[in-house]
């Protein structure tokens, strides 16, 4: 079975990688397509306003 494709986001260039070609410091990722790696930085944000609310929710 063919393993699917993998997007990442390069925070030293600013680019979108096909699959692990930088190293992990500068990689944030594994995404499904390139457009959400794009978007990686918003992703991120999202994600740790979810967390900061449901952390926020059990005190």
């Amino acid at each position: 079975m063919a393993k699917a494709k993998q997007f990442w986001f390069n925070t030293k260039t600013g680019l979108v990688e096909e699959g692990r070609k930088t190293l992990a410091l500068y990689r944030i990722g594994p995404f499904e397509s390139k457009e959400q790696a794009q978007r990686a930085y918003e992703i991120i944000q999202k994600r740790n306003e979810i967390l900061d609310q449901e952390n926020k929710d059990q005190s």
